[in-house]
């Protein structure tokens, strides 16, 4: 099981107002994850019917920035397209948010393994801004800058912060270059998060996830304050780990965010004529619906974020629901053959010609004997 102290500094990463000098950490022991899990999928990616989305899309030719802790690049079902290092003190994953943020987004299905991320195919650039569960306004500035020149399609920032005039621009960038920027709503750890919203969450035109349970409600841990554009699974939560392994029972809306940046990811593959906003108004529109304060349009929904025909979009816009099924050829169904005047003509004959073959047969049935008892002899009149 994990520690209390221990799943409070994950329920979501910090930053401090004053950057921090950068400086090769004290330790990099992330908590030991676990080789074992359960036969069965995560409540979340079954609650989201994930693979169903598949059938359209797999996130094929989006680039996904993760601005987070760092990654371990050597698990199995991660896939790392760059990471850039603005602590410059290695990539590795010293706390193990980071690579849980980046599996939830686009972990590699493998046969055999019960977890998966949203979107595989999408591309994954990561872009490491703290080594620890606090960090720094300027280095996640510094990220999320980078993220725009490695031209992200989508920014996932797992990251509660203070509002900033550096924050607030670099965000209005990524927006203006067209970026689908998603981050979370914070978590409330005590009565002194209860009231303050969570930042780059609650700047306009971002995303803002907040934490959901199966039953589709607020988790606890969600912070109401900030403005939230849908939520996500944000308990029980089951991802990739340091260390080659996974890590089961995490929460926060840290863990909410990547399944709605996962599925950004996904409807940007699936409909790539849409702008940012135009992304982000589909995903709260197809949501399952609100469920109280802090949950927005409700739990995200990946299935009908690729698949909804919605009335105000574009004309130009192409339907992005299955398409009809296709006419049948012209030979599937057999014609009715031409009339057989002929044959038609042969059957009647043979039909009269066995009728008047019956009638005389009758008629000799009852004449015979008939004749027999008179001799042969003609008939009287009567």
């Amino acid at each position: 099981m994990i520690g209390r102290a221990f799943l409070a500094s994950l329920l979501a990463l910090h930053v401090v107002a004053a950057p921090a000098a950068a400086a090769a950490p004290d330790e990099c022991k992330p908590e030991k994850g676990t080789l074992k899990l359960p036969a069965s999928e995560p409540w979340a990616q079954k609650r989201l019917d994930i693979k169903s989305a598949w059938r359209l899309t797999r996130g094929e030719g989006v680039t996904v920035a993760v601005v987070d802790s760092g990654v371990d690049y050597s698990h199995p079902q991660l896939r790392i397209s760059k990471i850039i290092d603005e602590t410059h003190t290695g990539h590795h994953d010293c706390v193990g948010h980071g690579t849980a943020v980046a599996g939830i987004i686009g972990a590699r299905y493998l046969e055999g393994v019960p977890f998966h991320g949203v979107a595989p195919d999408a591309r994954l650039v990561v872009l490491k801004q703290s080594n620890k569960p606090q960090g720094s306004i300027g280095k996640l500035v510094d990220a999320i800058n980078d993220a725009v020149e490695a031209k992200a399609d989508v920014i996932n920032v797992s990251v509660r912060a203070s509002d900033h005039p550096a924050l607030r621009a670099v965000v209005q960038r990524a927006l203006a270059d067209d970026i689908v920027v998603v981050a979370a709503a914070g978590n409330v750890t005590g009565p002194d998060d209860e009231d303050v919203p969570a930042y780059p969450a609650s700047y306009e035109g971002v995303l803002s996830v907040g934490g959901a349970g199966p039953d589709g409600g607020r988790v606890d841990s969600s912070n109401a304050a900030t403005p939230v554009g849908v939520i996500g699974p944000g308990i029980d939560i089951t991802a990739p780990w340091p260390g080659r392994s996974y890590m089961r029972g995490l929460e926060g809306t840290s863990y909410a965010t990547p399944y709605v940046a996962g599925t950004a990811a996904l409807v940007r593959a699936r409909f790539p004529q849409l702008n940012q906003e135009q992304v982000r108004r589909r995903i709260i529109a197809t949501a399952d619906g609100t469920a109280g304060a802090g949950t927005g349009a409700g739990m995200v929904n990946p299935v009908l974020a690729v698949t909804a025909v919605l009335p105000y979009e574009a004309a130009n816009v192409p339907v992005v629901a299955e398409p009809p099924a296709s006419a049948l050829p012209a030979d599937a169904i057999a014609k009715v053959p031409p009339r057989d005047e002929t044959a038609i003509g042969v059957a009647a004959a043979i039909g009269t010609g066995a009728l008047i073959a019956a009638i005389l047969v009758g008629a000799l049935a009852v004449l015979i004997p008939l004749g027999r008892r008179r001799g042969w002899r003609a008939g009287s009149r009567s």
